[in-house]
């Protein structure tokens, strides 16, 4: 059957990118004929007029690193949510409008959850982009305080310096949402003091590829609980499914 729909992800690079293989087996799962999924490693955010004129059939995109904040201009609406946070990683094109969602909150609001135990209250979110923003809006409706943390000095931030051991015994939630650890560049990892990690911790990494990265190592090794972003992967993939298909 000829591809009536066409969806995809844009960001640059996408070589780490597990969304194709989802979406792919997906439709071949559940039976979807009519729509195909594929990436779109685009190096300038510019270049997304020229793929949408290129394919008129184009119904949405995921939107990923680094262009959650930069696609904006893009937009003709965003949903309320998204005016909230101030990142997006979902468009949908209908009717020649171009609408913008930010199906990360779901995702890893839903797979933090199970997660959390009652000493869960102060979290470090290591980065201050798209991604750290959906994170932001998490932790305030949970009401877990939280601080991020920047390379450079910023006001209302820490820097990865500030991060000590006497600092991670009242921080117990640490979320990289950086690339930082991603394929191909699995040896990086955040520089944060890793001796100051207990059981207490929980470590989560929106990083998916590689499923464990070396920020987990190191907070298994300290007996950190650890997850990885495959979950929210997938958990804002079928939201994001959903804003298409209705």
């Amino acid at each position: 059957m000829a591809v009536q729909h066409q969806l995809g992800l844009i960001g640059y690079p996408l070589s780490h990118s597990f969304s194709e293989k989802y979406f792919a087996q997906k439709f071949l799962e559940e039976n979807i004929e009519g729509y195909n999924y594929q990436l779109f490693p685009i190096e300038k955010i510019g270049l997304l007029s020229d793929l949408m004129e290129n394919h008129p059939n184009l119904l949405g995109l995921n939107v990923t690193i680094p262009y959650k904040e930069l696609v904006f201009p893009f937009m003709d609406e965003v949903s309320e949510a998204v005016k909230e946070i101030g990142a997006l990683n979902t468009i949908k094109i209908e009717n020649g409008k171009i609408k913008g969602y930010n199906t990360d909150v779901y995702g890893f609001g839903e797979s933090l959850k199970p997660f959390l135990k009652s000493h869960h209250k102060k979290a470090l979110i290591l980065g201050t982009g798209g991604a750290a923003k959906a994170v932001k809006f998490v932790f305030n409706s949970l009401d877990i305080f939280y601080k991020s943390v920047s390379r450079t000095p910023e006001a209302n931030q820490l820097t990865y310096a500030d991060i000590t051991a006497e600092l991670l015994e009242t921080y117990h939630i640490i979320v990289n949402t950086t690339p930082l650890g991603t394929y191909p560049n699995e040896g990086t990892y955040p520089n944060i003091t890793y001796e100051g990690l207990s059981d207490k911790h929980l470590l989560y990494d929106l990083v998916y590829n590689p499923a464990e990265s070396l920020f987990l190592k190191k907070g298994k090794s300290q007996q950190a609980s650890i997850k990885n972003g495959l979950e929210m992967l997938h958990l804002q993939a079928e939201k994001a499914w959903e804003i298409w298909t209705t």
